[in-house]
């Protein structure tokens, strides 16, 4: 199946959602505008900001929660399947900046440019194209791994929930964010969550990690000045348990 995030309308539509104004991106007064930012609130929401060395972004799409990352992680490293999504992600890395283009409605559009925030640390991060349910060995060990809504795009989930444990410290933190969307074009059924995806998910990680918080995260994506997709993300962080000992 052709992968559909390598599109350029999804590629726009993203750098909007990750780096859009928020009058760019909802142009009224009566939308849900609690559900813009999502890619910055996804790292704050639930996480505290304190110092860390290493973090990794899985499905970073095109980098918006990466360079917040940067803020307080020494090292980032964001990986996404997309190889457009990464190849716009570095552009913005490198040169601080990247024209994109907004749908209005029909085939009127108009240009924005898309630009790292400001307090961000681009020279921490590094971009990868790469496969969640495959990643490269060497990956090492992370602080803190941020997978937002990238589970019920996976065609079998579980095989990152049982990547995870071997790639967070003990002690180290977890956060998944799903909208629970599961649609056979992304998962066949049978790779589904039995239940709820949140029991899925105590039970599948309750070996290695606890479960410390949970929070509701609305998020807007926008596909034309009166169309959007309101979504809301179910959200949870994870620590490590400690290694056995002896």
């Amino acid at each position: 199946m052709e992968n559909p995030y390598e599109s350029p309308r999804l590629l726009d539509e993203y750098l909007l959602f990750h780096y859009g104004d928020p009058a760019e991106v909802l142009p009224w007064e009566c939308g849900p505008h609690d559900a813009l930012g999502f890619p910055m609130r996804s790292v704050t929401a639930l996480l505290d900001t304190t110092p860390r060395d290493r973090a990794l972004d899985l499905g970073c799409a095109v980098g918006r929660s990466a360079f917040e990352l940067s803020r307080f992680c020494r090292e980032v490293v964001a990986v996404d399947y997309s190889h457009r999504f990464i190849a716009a992600a570095e552009t913005l890395r490198t040169a601080g900046s990247l024209l994109y283009s907004c749908c209005e409605e029909g085939a009127r559009s108009r240009q924005l440019t898309a630009r790292p925030p400001d307090g961000c640390h681009p020279e921490r991060i590094a971009f990868e194209q790469g496969d969640a349910m495959n990643l490269r060995p060497g990956l090492g060990e992370f602080d803190l791994v941020h997978a937002a809504n990238l589970l019920c795009r996976l065609p079998d989930p579980a095989r990152l929930l049982r990547r995870l444990p071997s790639l967070v410290r003990p002690g180290g933190t977890l956060i998944i964010t799903t909208p629970c969307t599961w649609l056979e074009e992304f998962t066949a059924p049978a790779h589904w969550p039995p239940g709820t995806t949140l029991d899925w998910l105590r039970e599948s990680l309750a070996p290695h990690f606890s479960l410390e918080k949970q929070a509701d995260l609305p998020f807007l994506i926008r596909e034309h000045a009166r169309k959007f997709q309101w979504s809301v993300a179910l959200g949870t962080l994870w620590r490590k348990k400690p290694a056995p000992a002896g």
